[in-house]
């Protein structure tokens, strides 16, 4: 059932003061006075105000028993909600048990009656004597998470898995604790809300359950400007059915407007709140062999780009609205369109995809499964069951929601231990799953496991894969076509660098930083390898004699490696013609908290910084693009993609350069990019003259180093709308003086801190980027050729104290001014700037 926002006569008083936690040994006395404790939240948040849990060194939470108490006051009948509780927990009113659960992911519901005062205790059990006493023997033993018997217990794998996320322990009541009355004439149970789009028209069916109603009851729904009458049943159901002529679909934002329509019913006097609606269709195309998986949202084929989601307070666990915005806005600011919730984390809060819709991100949601064995007993299921439809009841009216999936990589689990095959599916659990989707979501697209699909479950070219092959793997950039991807529901694991070196952080490949360098349990290798790997490839260098010979050089190298790779497999799946239909990085936010410890795989740091990654990904998801790809004895290909609604006319400009500095081939042509397509042509069509683009032929010695594509607007007086570059020699180009140049500008008459750089080069300048400790950049890590000013925006860091007046001629007024480096990694010497008042 749809989730109700607000009911006429219906009071909801959150529960989130005056709580205490003390703590005990499992199932003994508790001691000591009780701590302040935050609700929503966790014991480890509580016990970290109280100085005594630490990030740094987080000790084990699951060895004690946690008890949370607090006051009610109300007369009469009440229920009490519980929207999640971690995870082995009782629950009492005035000392008598009221409510027992054993999974996080489940919501209750408890009537009760109140007579002035109560208290209401919690107690959460420590989970590892419980686990201890389950009994079974699984099919296989992963190495992802530990205790083995956590296959047991609905309860999330973060804090469970060495080598991927801290040791941080999920306990509390980590969802909110509402206390409810019922106060008007009729009381609403439920609403089932549906919404559907046939390419022209909208079409809403709401059905609402009211305890109350009279056959003279009369009711009605209004939603985008149409009021239609609920009909009574004559029990206890009102029902009607719109259809909206014309309506405004939704549509992720990369493709169109993300249009969202209010839903209010009245019942007599009562008016319910349903939120906002998307009206949208979803599909699959499979492709003519049948492997295919390309989501199609109003008909039109997207390619999904994003990254796999990782909370953004693992400590508390917050589902609040401003936990969540910035990371989805920065989210959106990427380029980005789909966003995964995979199964080693745990269910979003209703906020997440209220977000999701507003700002136009498709999500991609797994149940909380991943690569265990599960039981198949029927009370195992029958709260799955629960577990899965209440996740649907309350997104029900997200259009945002595009993919429910089974899980993650239980398949390839028993696919690579060397199960039979007959064993790598869980056939009762993915029946509960798909059973609550046909009932609840029909119109979501079902996967049954990711990944999944083909001869092996992980193959790259037949339904949804994990793609490591650019990555952990090794495998050539080639690699990102040859493999033939068709979806890829997670790829391009990097232990990514953050853009600065924080005080107090230590040296890379010291054994504090490795500690926090992701690694596969058991593997010898840790994810530095991996970025190591392609730094020497790519780069042409001894990334270990750099990296003590000239460490600052190792980490400008390493900090850009991971984003040219990303980018460049990013390309080649966008390209016109490409088998691949969408890549989701794993990870998008590091999980460990602070700011520079290890280089973890998100693309943003734990603590929200964008890292030289996410530079490169902007770039590579940006819906208006163009790409060059080498296409061998075929010369260089340009690939123009629009993913917009309308079409664009724009100017197509290829320069070649030698030695970065002299361009030996010049040739434009104006093109017209179609709405939502990918086009290919030959470079050899925008000249009238053989020119050996990608080093091909080889007659002679090779005439330039770079190959620039700019798309300028044609709508817009030339303005840049993209580009690319290609390297025939690779790209590791010779350090040489550029002649870049840095002027420092005021932006706005407002005497205020915003400023801007314009950039300038004589030569070609690779990966550029701004070093300054008082303003971010807000774009870094780009090639800049000749003859191209490029403006990047400083805003002011946090905590740099800007906007405090200093003595030091560096500001006046309090103002602050910009003062620091300009970058490129085949430059001499960096260029030094230094603002003015």
């Amino acid at each position: 059932m749809a989730r109700i926002r607000s009911v006429t006569g219906q009071i909801r008083t959150l529960l989130d003061r005056g709580w205490t936690l003390t703590v005990s040994a499992p199932g003994g006395p508790e001691s000591g006075e009780g701590m302040p404790a935050p609700v929503p939240g966790t014991a480890a948040q509580a016990l970290q105000a109280a100085g005594l849990w630490s990030q740094e060194d987080p000790a084990p939470l699951h060895d004690r028993d946690f008890v949370y108490r607090t006051s009610l006051i109300g007369h009469g009948p009440h229920v009490l909600r519980f929207h999640g509780l971690a995870t082995i927990a009782e629950v009492r009113l005035d000392g008598e048990r009221i409510l027992t659960s054993d999974s996080m992911y489940l919501a209750h519901e408890v009537p009760v009656t109140l007579d002035g005062e109560a208290e209401l205790s919690i107690r959460f059990h420590a989970l590892h004597p419980v686990l201890a006493a389950k009994k079974g023997r699984a099919r296989w033993r992963p190495k992802l998470a530990e205790p083995a018997g956590l296959r047991f217990v609905r309860t999330t794998l973060l804090g469970h898995m060495p080598g991927w996320c801290p040791p941080f322990h999920a306990v509390g009541p980590f969802r909110p604790v509402e206390l409810v009355e019922e106060t008007g004439p009729l009381r609403v149970v439920a609403a089932d809300l549906r919404s559907g789009y046939d390419g022209r028209d909208g079409h809403l069916s709401l059905r609402l359950t009211v305890e109350g109603a009279t056959p003279g009851t009369a009711g009605s729904v209004e939603v985008a400007g149409h009021t239609a009458p609920l009909a009574f049943d004559g029990v206890d159901g009102f029902q009607a059915d719109l259809t909206l002529p014309g309506v405004e679909p939704w549509w992720p934002h990369t493709h169109g407007e993300p249009v969202l329509h209010g839903v209010t019913a009245r019942i007599g006097s009562v008016e319910v709140d349903l939120g906002r609606v998307g009206f949208r269709s979803l599909a699959v195309d499979r492709g003519l062999d049948g492997n295919g998986f390309a989501l199609l949202v109003n008909g039109e084929r997207v390619f999904c780009r994003g990254g796999c989601w990782v909370p953004v307070d693992l400590v508390g666990l917050s589902s609040d609205r401003a936990a969540y915005e910035p990371e989805l806005r920065r989210l959106r600011e990427a380029g980005a369109n789909m966003v995964r919730v995979g199964g080693t984390m745990l269910y979003e809060g209703d906020a997440f995809f209220e977000l999701c819709d507003e700002l136009g991100h498709l999500v991609w949601q797994d149940a909380m499964f991943a690569n265990f064995d599960y039981p198949t007993d029927a009370a195992f299921l029958t709260s799955v069951r629960a577990e899965i439809a209440q996740l649907l009841d309350r997104t029900q009216a997200s259009p945002s929601l595009a993919v429910l999936c089974g899980g993650s990589e239980m398949e390839q689990q028993a696919a690579m231990l060397g199960l039979p095959r007959a064993s790598w599916t869980q056939a009762a659990l993915t029946a509960v799953i798909a059973e609550e989707s046909v009932a609840r979501r029909p119109d979501l697209i079902r996967v049954p496991n990711s990944p999944s699909g083909g001869p092996l479950p992980f193959i790259a070219d037949a339904g949804v894969t994990h793609y490591y092959g650019v990555g952990a793997y090794l495998r050539p950039l080639e690699d990102a076509r040859r493999a033939g991807v068709r979806f890829a529901s997670e790829c391009l694991a990097f232990a990514n660098l953050p853009a600065d070196d924080p005080l107090g952080v230590p040296a890379l490949h010291h054994p504090r930083w490795k500690a926090r360098v992701p690694r596969d349990p058991g593997a010898s290798w840790d994810f530095e390898d991996v970025r190591e790997h392609y730094l020497e490839t790519l780069y042409a260098v001894d990334p270990r004699r750099l990296r003590y010979e000239d460490p600052d050089r190792y980490r400008r190298l390493s900090r850009a490696v991971t984003g040219e790779v990303m980018q460049a497999v990013f390309d080649e799946w966008r390209r016109a013609g490409s088998s691949c239909a969408g890549g989701l990085v794993w990870q998008w936010r590091d999980p460990w908290p602070g700011s520079g410890w290890g280089a973890g795989w998100g693309v943003v740091g734990a603590d929200g910084s964008p890292k030289p990654a996410w530079y490169a990904l902007r770039r590579a998801f940006r819906p208006l693009r163009v790409i060059l790809t080498d296409e061998g004895v075929n010369g260089l290909a340009v690939h123009l993609v629009n993913d917009t609604a309308r079409p664009v006319e724009a100017l197509l400009r290829l320069t070649a350069w030698r030695d970065g500095v002299v361009p030996v081939l010049k040739a434009e042509r104006p093109v017209t990019l179609p709405a939502r397509s990918a086009v290919a042509l030959a470079a050899a069509e925008l000249s009238d003259r053989f020119f050996d683009t990608t080093y091909a032929y080889r007659f002679g010695p090779i005439s330039h180093d770079v190959v620039t594509a700019q798309l300028l607007s044609a709508e817009r007086g030339a303005e840049p709308i993209d580009e690319s570059h290609y390297f025939p020699k690779g790209r590791s180009l010779p350090r040489q003086d550029l002649d870049l140049t840095a002027v420092v500008e005021a932006q706005g008459s407002g005497g205020g801190d915003d400023w801007a750089l314009r950039l300038a080069t004589r030569r070609f300048a690779c990966s550029v980027h701004v070093e300054d400790g008082r303003f971010q950049a807000d774009d870094g890590w780009f090639h800049l050729p000749p003859g191209v000013e490029r403006l990047v925006r400083l805003r002011p860091r946090a905590g740099s104290g800007v906007g405090v007046g200093v003595t030091d001629g560096t500001a006046s007024a309090g103002r602050m001014v910009p003062d620091g480096e300009v970058h490129a990694l085949n430059a001499l010497a960096p260029v030094r700037y230094r603002g003015n008042a």
